[in-house]
């Protein structure tokens, strides 16, 4: 499957296009040539090297294969299109086995044993914690992928950044509402007891407070468990809303479990689809979801309104209407979160051409390209919808979608504003030195 240069290379608006308009003009007459000959365009016949730091075990194992599988399709449809300034894409993977410790070693070997340009693809939050400042210490620019609000909090330093997906504290801000309008005030929260579900705790917390709400309880759950029944008489008796986000391969026996628990009568319930992230909403055991609802980054079933733009990128995943791998149905894919890969590698193309990236001299210049980044408009090489970047902060912005279970489907009932979104900066990276 080719693509047009001119729809996959989106340039922000506040940025310079001299170097995106030097790599497009070289990609146009590449995208008709031999893999080979392409590189006779470019300056160097050497591909620009993307260090993929993926979770293929551990509790990450399922968005680790789905990130994969997103990357690959991304990186076919660049290169396809003339690659980034003329010069191909190469995907360089090493398994971080979703442990902070080995993270951090894998980014040590993008940088000293494969030369990799930039590193790429951190999901799990303390993995991201536990690896950029190591990212930091070598002067890679580092383009995570995950949600916490590690990166925009300061935590962080200023190699490492979050363009392709937003943040936990951005999603639960424009949540809160619809959950105190709609299901209720009184919260019981069920989280992972890490970093991404400290997140949750604390800025949900917050978010529905000043709604008006309060939580009555806070459940936080080992991430490796693998029975969650004793966790649930903890849940007071006069909770409207069972508020749950759970990660890991246990998490279908978590949905079951909850269901056998409540029986016929339940709260109302908001799950993040992270709680059924790579698990067929249709399975057994699953019926009690009938009539929940779920937050997602980008909706798993194809809706009615879906942009040419978002069937591009599902037909380019070869992903079925339903979220399903088509090639096998039972392969339910990660994705309200995985679209992160795709517009992050989109973002680190605009950014090159942008910046006229030659090699790691560059990498400097490259992450000044991206910190000037603002205005994403939906296009193919940002599916999910439009966004907004912020430079200082290294976080970007966007919609947020809410999905009602019915009749089996995950239909979406509300999508908030880039505005609801938004919070004050709470760090400015640019003002620190490289």
């Amino acid at each position: 499957m080719t693509d047009s240069p001119k729809t996959t290379s989106t340039t922000p608006k506040g940025i310079s296009r001299r170097g995106a308009l030097t790599g497009l003009a070289a990609g146009v007459g590449a995208a008709s040539l031999p893999m080979w000959a392409r590189y006779t365009h470019a300056q160097t016949a050497a591909p620009i090297k993307i260090g993929f730091q993926i979770h293929r075990t551990g509790i990450g194992a399922a968005y680790g294969r789905w990130y994969g599988r997103t990357t690959d399709a991304a990186v076919k449809v660049i290169n396809d299109a003339g690659g980034i300034n003329g010069r191909m894409v190469e995907i360089v993977a090493e398994d971080d086995g979703t442990d902070p410790r080995r993270g951090a070693e894998v980014v040590e070997k993008f940088a000293n044993q494969h030369g990799c340009d930039v590193g790429f693809g951190t999901l799990f939050s303390h993995v991201v914690i536990g690896s950029a400042p190591r990212a930091g210490e070598l002067k890679l620019p580092y383009f995570v992928v995950s949600e916490g609000h590690h990166v925009a909090s300061g935590m962080l330093n200023r190699y490492t950044l979050q363009p392709g997906i937003t943040d936990v504290k951005s999603q639960v801000q424009a949540m809160a509402p619809y959950v105190a309008n709609n299901l209720g005030k009184k919260v019981t929260m069920i989280f992972p007891d890490f970093a991404f579900g400290h997140d949750h705790r604390d800025y949900f917390s917050a978010a529905i407070e000043a709604q008006g709400g309060e939580v009555l309880a806070q459940i936080a759950i080992p991430p490796a468990e693998t029975s969650f029944t004793k966790y649930f008489p903890k849940i007071p008796r006069d909770t409207e809303v069972l508020y749950h986000v759970m990660v890991g391969p246990a998490v279908l026996t978590f949905v079951k479990e909850l269901g056998e628990f409540f029986g016929p009568s339940r709260p109302e319930m908001f799950g993040f689809i992270d709680s059924l992230e790579a698990v067929d909403i249709a399975s057994p055991g699953l019926e009690f979801l009938e009539g929940t609802y779920m937050w997602e980054g980008m909706c798993r079933e194809a809706q009615p309104d879906a942009t040419e733009h978002a069937a591009f990128y599902r037909a380019a995943l070869g992903v079925d209407a339903r979220g399903a791998s088509i090639s096998d149905p039972t392969d339910v894919s990660t994705y309200g979160h995985m679209f992160g890969c795709w517009e992050t590698l989109h973002v680190i193309k605009a950014g090159m051409e942008a910046s006229g990236y030659a090699g790691p001299d560059d990498r400097t210049k490259l992450i000044e390209a991206v910190e000037a980044m603002s205005e994403m408009p939906e296009s193919q090489a940002h599916p999910q919808g439009a966004k907004l970047f912020n430079g200082k902060t290294h976080q970007v912005f966007g919609h947020q979608n809410i999905s009602r279970v019915e009749n089996g489907r995950l239909v979406r009932v509300h999508r908030t504003s880039i505005e609801d979104t938004l919070y004050p900066d709470e760090v400015d990276y640019t003002t620190q030195s490289f």
